[in-house]
């Protein structure tokens, strides 16, 4: 077993042959939705979540390989790799342990032990360590080293002193054992600055002492943006009198008497100059990197709950982008998602134009038989709504609405993406359009969207922005292949997440759509320019043709295994096969239990989409009035937002209300996604508390 193989091994828990199989697939240029969707025997069973942590393992792990190689080197080059060392290279489980072992053989320049050995006074700085020398006799044999640009004894126990400080600061074990002490015991302490805002974000943060160990990841994003802000200023408090004491025990020779005040200065000295420094800013970006992956993987979970929204079928939907003054813009697009026609009315302040604008409305309602409205939650949105309501009752219409995140719509608007889907088109209209095909078809609507604008984030400018890409674009390639793309309609932002495709040749099969029509089976996408044998391999199985030549082609299943799949419907009732006859069938067509399982669930139900099995979106027609709320009132609303202290729930005002972690059960949670999701729809929520100046509502799930 090769030392990387054996390090996944240890570090994932899967078995060696998986191992193997998984890094020769990934070699071979194969996706990860790919291999968790078609080589399950490969990789005994791996989800895509999965795989894209071993993913993660495999790349640091071949980095901590090849630092390793690296440092042994460097170290042997330098003639004092003993066995000791090399023992303790070969131990090293992560980086940071790794870059302690090597730390006191780097070259440092400029440094005042560097200049201390320079001037020859390594062997002084020995006895120092040894404390086998009184005072007197110390003192006495560093005036043996008095020359050159040392000119006096203080001056060579300074310069020993200073290569013991930088030692003592280099010494891996001092190095662990400190950075556990702080990060257990110590605290940051968080102060405000001349320039702090008394009722700004960052107030109830000032004077307060956050433990290292348990400070939520939200809120040291928030102190750290506050730091940027130059509204707080932060530091990490220490017991100093702990750390004497430690080096008193541990570092200073028993027997040293007369040297051992001096000894003690010298290691106080590389602590506080040096080690604690060097730690402290290891801390903070050990606790900014956890802060950014809770962060992301709160994003990330918001992010795949969002895209997992159930589309709207069967309706022809008219999208709002309230506004004031500007007036309302309006798209209606069939049910499809296609756009068919714009308009813009007035039903809000300042004009107020009642008449006309239900005018409008009842016209486009009639010519394209409209039964559903989006309505964006921006500006004017409650009035938006009120108009709606107002038009049902008065006008004799029955168009049920309902109200959907517009964060981001007016980014798509003015893209790229936008403008060479309606060119024709002014950008506020392109914005009703994207809040219309969002309740449509969310999936399919958002990912033409930067997953930072969507307004489901947590801090996502502050985080690692790399790291963030990665995750998000991960999150939205696996829902989009587990959900599956109709080849025919798909744009080219969602063909591009499709495995093995990317943008180029999404372009490429769309351009193929537009010129020779619709197409009638997958074999068919081998024509497509830029897409071959392995980027079809790799597609193939997520694409859905609704109405080709075969019934496989609007499955899951891939095209590798149609002979099978054709096989199982000429000899077998495939609605009635059982988990139990599956072992016997994979032995007779040749192929794996999973594989063959996979097959069935799919010929099962051709043209599945799993976002029909989650609860509809609900429409509706009333209004929620903050001034007519108490507290104890029960409402409904829709779960806009979760961050790590609660949940942004849309209960029909203005502002989404607030559910906070500590009111949303009656057991502990640890955090909200483990009992809320985005876009879930709340039927009994309990108002606890109002605050109609700010217009903001608290809210809980709890008994009352």
């Amino acid at each position: 077993m090769t030392p990387l193989i054996n390090l996944l091994t240890q570090k994932t828990g899967i078995s060696k042959n998986n191992i193997e199989s998984i890094l020769k697939l990934l070699e071979e240029g194969s996706t990860i939705p790919f291999i968790a969707r078609y080589r399950k025997e490969m990789t005994g069973g791996a989800t895509d979540e999965q795989l894209r942590e071993f993913e993660t393992i495999y790349t640091y792990s071949k980095k901590l390989l090849e630092r390793k190689e690296e440092i042994r080197r460097l170290i042997q080059e330098r003639g004092v790799l003993s066995a000791e060392l090399r023992n303790l290279i070969d131990a090293a489980q992560t980086l940071q342990v790794l870059e302690d072992i090597y730390r006191p053989f780097k070259e440092k320049k400029n440094t005042r032990a560097a200049s201390a050995i320079a001037a020859g006074l390594e062997p002084l700085a020995d006895v120092l360590q040894s404390g086998r020398l009184e005072l007197a006799e110390f003192k006495k044999r560093a005036q043996e080293f008095v020359k050159g640009q040392l000119l006096t004894v203080d001056e060579a126990v300074q310069g020993a002193k200073d290569i013991l400080a930088e030692r003592y600061s280099d010494d891996p074990r001092e190095r662990e054992h400190w950075r556990k002490q702080l990060f257990e015991y110590s605290s940051f302490e968080i102060k405000g600055t001349k320039t702090l805002k008394e009722d700004g974000l960052f107030a109830k943060l000032a004077g307060k002492a956050e433990r290292i160990s348990s400070i939520p990841s939200h809120r040291y994003l928030a102190m750290m943006r506050g730091v940027a802000e130059k509204e707080l200023s932060v530091k990490i408090s220490h017991d100093m009198e702990r750390v004497e004491n430690a080096i008193k025990q541990y570092r200073i020779p028993r027997h040293a008497n007369g040297s051992k005040e001096i000894l003690l200065e010298a290691y106080l000295d590389g602590f506080k100059r040096l080690l604690f420094p060097s730690l402290e800013r290891e801390l903070h970006g050990a606790i900014k990197e956890r802060a950014d992956i809770q962060a992301i993987n709160t994003f990330g979970k918001n992010l795949t709950q969002l895209l997992n929204t159930p589309p709207v079928t069967k309706r022809v939907i008219l999208g709002a982008d309230p506004a004031y003054r500007t007036g309302c813009k309006l798209a209606v697009v069939d049910e499809h998602g296609t756009y068919l026609a714009h308009a813009v009315i007035y039903p809000t302040p300042p004009q107020n134009d009642y008449a006309a604008s239900a005018k409008v409305v009842k016209e486009l309602a009639k010519k394209y038989n409209i039964t559903g409205v989006a309505i964006g939650n921006g500006t004017g949105s409650r009035e938006t709504q009120e108009f709606f309501a107002r038009v049902n009752k008065e006008e004799g219409l029955s168009l049920a609405y309902t109200v959907v995140s517009e964060a981001g719509a007016s980014v798509y608007s003015a893209s790229k993406i936008a403008g060479e889907e309606y060119p024709q088109l002014d950008v506020t209209i392109r914005g009703a359009i994207s809040i219309a095909q969002r309740l449509r078809d969310p999936m399919a609507a958002l990912v033409k969207i930067d997953p930072k604008s969507l307004g489901i984030g947590q801090y996502q400018h502050d985080v690692d922005q790399k790291l963030l890409e990665k995750q998000l674009g991960s999150v939205t390639e696996d829902l989009v292949n587990r959900i599956g793309v109709d080849v025919n309609s798909a744009s080219v932002s969602l063909l591009s997440y499709v495995a093995g495709v990317g943008a180029k040749v999404a372009k490429s099969i769309v351009e193929y759509r537009e010129k020779t029509g619709a197409f009638k089976s997958k074999q068919e996408l081998l024509k497509v320019k830029g897409l071959g044998a392995k980027a079809y391999e790799q597609c193939a199985g997520f694409f859905r043709i609704r109405e080709g030549k075969s019934i496989l082609d609007n499955t899951g299943v891939h095209p590798e295994s149609y002979e099978v799949a054709q096989k199982l419907l000429k000899q077998y009732d495939v609605q009635s096969i059982t988990k139990e006859q599956i072992g016997a069938m994979a032995q007779e067509f040749g192929t794996g239990e999973i594989t063959l399982g996979d097959i069935i669930t799919e010929l099962k139900k051709p043209g599945f989409d799993p976002r029909e099995t989650l609860p509809p979106i609900i429409f509706r027609s009333d209004l929620t009035n903050i001034k007519e709320l108490r507290e104890g009132s029960i409402v409904s609303g829709v779960v806009r937002n979760i961050a790590d202290f609660g949940a942004f729930v849309d209960i029909g005002l203005k502002n989404d209300g607030l559910i906070h972690i500590s009111q949303m059960s009656e057991k502990r949670i640890s955090h909200p996604l483990e009992i809320l999701s985005v876009n879930q729809q709340l039927t009994r929520i309990r108002v606890v508390e109002i605050d109609v100046e700010k217009g903001k509502v608290g809210l809980s799930l709890r008994e009352g």
